[in-house]
């Protein structure tokens, strides 16, 4: 992911944001470490915005597409009440297990539940609503992802949706590649739908803030 803002405003913005936990701390660093791909890592900064929406929404059920190795699990769990929930859904097993690992290391790992296999697959097989759902998954779904995300949101629920920016690719023509283009297509889809209001926030790889229309 090529960065968008320069790195000393970011560690600037994360020194005085709240701060990191030490259990997601650890499990930052050893995903940096072990882990290809470890980019897809949701930072501090990131994720102390989503405690804060999950604190300022009042969350207390939170959906999660896209886990990796549970940083973002945790920081939702974090911010939650005794009684909130996190389901997340993952497709990868190496880096489920080591979500699990660290999971299992904090009093609020009894919060999150872990839905192994395809996210629409696990979506479809929901019944209640979500008061904040995060989609962080394979880029080719966000449109779908989004569709069945507006059916299972609460009345007051907020929807966020991660690297709505790509790396600066968004503002290519033609698109370079199927993600890029799927990214596009999401974000003009959900500029023009009338049943919701959004702003695109330009943290990290930019995120989508979405809610209901009033």
């Amino acid at each position: 992911m090529e960065r968008l803002v320069p790195a000393e405003i970011e560690a600037y913005a994360e020194t005085h944001s709240m701060p990191e936990s030490p259990v997601c701390r650890a499990l930052r660093e050893e995903t940096q470490r072990t882990m290809d791909y470890a980019q897809m890592l949701v930072g501090p900064l990131e994720g102390a915005f989503l405690k804060m929406m999950t604190q300022l929404v009042g969350a207390t059920r939170v959906l999660e597409i896209g886990m990796f190795t549970g940083y973002s699990a945790l920081c939702f769990a974090e911010a939650l009440p005794e009684d909130g929930r996190v389901i997340t859904c993952e497709i990868n097993e190496q880096s489920a297990a080591l979500a699990r690992h660290y999971i299992a290391q904090t009093p609020v790992g009894k919060k999150i539940s872990i839905r192994m296999g395809p996210a629409l697959d696990t979506m479809r097989t929901f019944t209640g609503s979500f008061d904040l759902i995060f989609i962080d998954a394979d880029k080719t779904n966000y449109l779908n992802y989004f569709r069945r995300s507006l059916d299972l949101l609460a009345p007051n629920g907020v929807i966020l949706i991660d690297n709505v920016l790509w790396s600066g690719e968004v503002l290519k023509q033609p698109p370079p590649d199927e993600s890029t283009a799927a990214i596009q297509e999401l974000n003009r889809t959900v500029a023009n739908d009338p049943r919701v209001t959004a702003v695109l926030v330009t943290i990290r790889d930019g995120i989508l803030v979405v809610r209901r229309a009033r």
